[in-house]
C-alpha cells in the first residue's frame, strides 16, 4: 500500500491530534476560531463522490462525532463545517466551531485578517478536553 501523501499546506497550517478510523483529525495552527479539519487518508482524492460508499458513510460518522465533541468542548453557539479545496485540492473537511462575537461573527473565517498562534496552554486544554470528549 501506498503511504500517505499529506499535502504540505494542510502540514504546514495544522497540528496532528490523533489517526481515526478514515482521517487523520488536525488543529488549524489559527487559534482565532478552534478549527479542526478531517483529511481521509487516501491520496489522489479530492471530492467526496470519490470515496467508496463505506469510506463516505465512514467521514460522515467521523465529522458528526468531532463537530458535536468541538461544540461540547467549546460551548459554540454554530459548528460550521466545510470542504472547500479550492486552493489544497486534498479532500479535507473544516470543521470550525463559531460563537456570537469571535473575531469575524457572523461573516466568514476565510481570508479574514491574520492568523493567530496558539497560546500552548489553551492549546493543550483544548485538544485535552476534545481527545476526552472523542473517547
Amino acid at each position: 500500500m501506498t503511504p500517505f501523501d499529506l499535502d504540505p499546506r494542510l502540514a504546514r497550517d495544522s497540528d496532528l491530534v490523533a489517526h481515526l478510523d478514515l482521517c487523520q483529525l488536525r488543529l488549524s495552527r489559527d487559534a482565532r476560531w478552534p478549527w479542526l479539519i478531517l483529511i481521509p487518508e487516501r491520496n489522489a482524492i479530492s471530492e467526496t463522490f470519490e470515496l467508496s460508499p463505506e469510506e463516505q458513510a465512514t467521514l460522515s460518522h467521523e465529522t458528526n462525532r468531532v463537530a458535536a465533541a468541538l461544540k461540547q468542548v467549546t460551548g459554540a453557539t454554530k459548528i460550521n463545517i466545510g470542504a472547500l479545496g479550492n486552493i489544497v485540492r486534498q479532500l479535507h473537511v473544516h470543521i470550525v466551531a463559531r460563537t456570537e462575537g469571535d473575531a469575524n461573527w457572523p461573516g466568514p473565517i476565510w481570508g479574514f485578517g491574520t492568523a493567530e498562534a496558539w497560546d500552548a496552554a489553551k492549546r493543550d486544554d483544548v485538544l485535552n478536553r476534545l481527545t476526552e470528549s472523542l473517547t
